[in-house]
């Protein structure tokens, strides 16, 4: 495959500013259009694009430009590349060894019983099916369903433990708990927070022992007077100044 022009216009900019190529050359390396490249010479076209050397980014050579120069006719080509970068594998469906492939009716099985939650589409990427085969066996209408036992695909090596497990999550990560449906976002009072953590009971021992300990009269420890509070603080100030 090969290899694209990196900015192809701003490098049009460069060669136009530099060299004494004609149109058609910078058209035809840079994959612009003649006129396009008339437009970035009047400066109609590309105003605020600074340019870019390709010789620097070494796709092309300084011999080349040369030789193009020398040559109207002539065409000039990309250098080719001292580091290729693998291009990134397109996804498919999981690839099976050959040897393995015999067992995935059992891996299905496995995951059927084991985790009802996990959808079709999660099994067919964990162990590299299809769709039919896994009703087959859930429906108990495989060809080979009396001889097929439930297996775990990370023992027979289909997948891997950290795969299940991230397709198990995502499974499982449907909606809110019982509880957290039920209850919203409400705030809960500090004897709730209590409780929840296993400790209402101790909470509510301390509470009666506090209320055992507090010897105030019931009417005090129901209301409070503010100005009363203030008359006697006052008074006991002036008692320590004397």
């Amino acid at each position: 495959m090969t290899t694209p022009l990196l900015m192809p216009k701003a490098t049009a900019v460069w060669l136009v500013d530099n060299t004494a190529l004609s149109f058609e050359q910078i058209a035809a390396f840079c994959t612009l259009h003649p006129l396009e490249v008339q437009g970035i010479a009047d400066g109609d076209v590309a105003g605020g694009i600074m340019g870019v050397n390709p010789i620097q980014n070494g796709q092309l050579t300084r011999e080349e430009i040369e030789k193009a120069e020398a040559d109207p006719n002539y065409r000039m080509k990309l250098s080719e590349p001292k580091v290729r970068v693998a291009a990134a594998k397109r996804k498919g469906p999981r690839y099976t060894p050959i040897s393995r492939r015999n067992e995935r009716p059992n891996a299905i099985k496995w995951l059927v019983r084991n985790h009802p939650e996990l959808k079709d589409a999660q099994i067919m990427r964990l162990v590299g099916t299809t769709k039919s085969t896994i009703d087959s066996v859930r429906e108990s209408t495989h060809w080979n369903s009396a001889n097929l036992a439930a297996m775990d695909p990370v023992t027979l090596g289909l997948c891997s433990q950290i795969d299940l497990d991230l397709e198990v999550k995502r499974a499982s990560k449907g909606g809110p708990g019982v509880d957290e449906l039920a209850e919203g976002t409400m705030l809960m009072t500090a004897e709730e927070a209590l409780a929840r953590a296993g400790g209402r009971g101790h909470a509510e021992g301390e509470d009666n022992e506090f209320a055992a300990n507090d010897h105030r009269p019931e009417q005090a420890q129901d209301d409070f007077d503010a100005d009363s509070v203030f008359a006697k603080l006052k008074s006991l100030k002036s008692d320590t100044d004397n």
